[in-house]
């Protein structure tokens, strides 16, 4: 895709939040080209947070994101339905603090982007192309970012469960890809958890409505949507916490036992070295990679946005 790309008209759907339990209305906007993802709290005289890893407040069992003090929380099952929909620029307007759960997927959130269209605008879509591997470690968890002529994805996990033992998922990542290999993987927790993570201020929302849920050995509300779906909505979160680049990627992200806190040191690591990546367009993606390295994107002339 060359242009950007924005929603063809609002959209908008309501249910409650699964650590706080708080019913919130999120309505999608159309936005001017150049603009990112931007998050209004329309309940406090519509503050904008942009969803950039600047912004990340915490990541304790969800990404969240502050700026001056006003949060958003449990952004990453719509970010990474935004970002694989292609959808560069909109308006997230939210009335509470944490966004609804749903059913514990993607999959209510690509619906909604699909009834509400798209519209292409007059700039060049710019691509974060990785021309240099990144990588690091936490004991047995680690994550790298290699270069790569499309977004892909490897992610692996392991629970020690007998309904959720090791599971890996490698792909490359699209629109339809997405919506119909991650987008429907829902979310889960084990009954062991639920005190100590209640106890914490988390997951008030939670129910067998919007989470996989497990005790010492079986599934409390099967089936099953995929018989990996544990791995599949592992890698649906890790590309929300991806999208916190704020352009999309030409890259191959390898995830081993990862969660949010190494996602997000991945973005910021990333951005913060610019030796390790170009800016491209639609057009110099076609361009040997070779080339791509040591060539610069030629400046864009302004233009009116739609």
């Amino acid at each position: 895709m060359a242009q950007q790309l924005t929603i063809q008209h609002p959209v908008e759907i309501e249910g409650i939040g699964l650590h706080t339990a708080v019913r919130s209305r999120l309505r999608l906007v159309p936005a001017p080209a150049d603009t990112g993802i931007v998050f209004r709290r329309v309940d406090l005289d519509n503050f904008e947070i942009p969803a950039r890893v600047e912004n990340v407040a915490r990541v304790s069992y969800a990404t969240s994101l502050m700026k001056q003090g006003v949060l958003i929380s449990t952004t990453e099952h719509l970010l990474a339905a935004l970002y694989c929909f292609g959808i560069d620029n909109i308006y997230v307007e939210l009335d509470a603090l944490e966004l609804p759960i749903l059913d514990g997927s993607s999959k209510p959130f690509i619906d909604l982007l699909a009834n509400a269209g798209t519209r292409r605008l007059r700039r060049q879509r710019r691509y974060i192309h990785v021309v240099k591997p990144l990588e690091f470690s936490d004991g047995d968890r680690r994550i790298g970012i290699y270069p790569a002529d499309e977004f892909r994805i490897h992610c692996f996990v392991d629970y020690h469960h007998p309904a959720a033992g090791p599971q890996e998922i490698e792909m490359s990542v699209n629109r339809e890809s997405f919506s119909r290999e991650l987008a429907p993987a829902r979310t889960f927790t084990f009954v062991k958890e639920l005190l100590a993570l209640q106890k914490m201020g988390l997951i008030r929302g939670g129910s067998l409505a919007n989470a996989i849920v497990m005790d010492d050995t079986t599934i409390l509300n099967g089936p099953l949507r995929f018989p990996d779906e544990f791995g599949r909505h592992k890698a649906l979160d890790l590309i929300g916490d991806l999208a916190l680049i704020g352009r999309p990627l030409q890259a191959r992200i390898e995830a081993h036992k990862a969660g949010h806190a190494l996602h997000t040191q991945l973005v910021t690591r990333l951005l913060q070295d610019r030796s390790l990546w170009i800016e491209t367009t639609a057009e110099s993606i076609q361009t040997p990679a070779s080339d791509r390295a040591s060539a610069s994107v030629p400046a864009e002339p302004a233009l009116p946005a739609d």
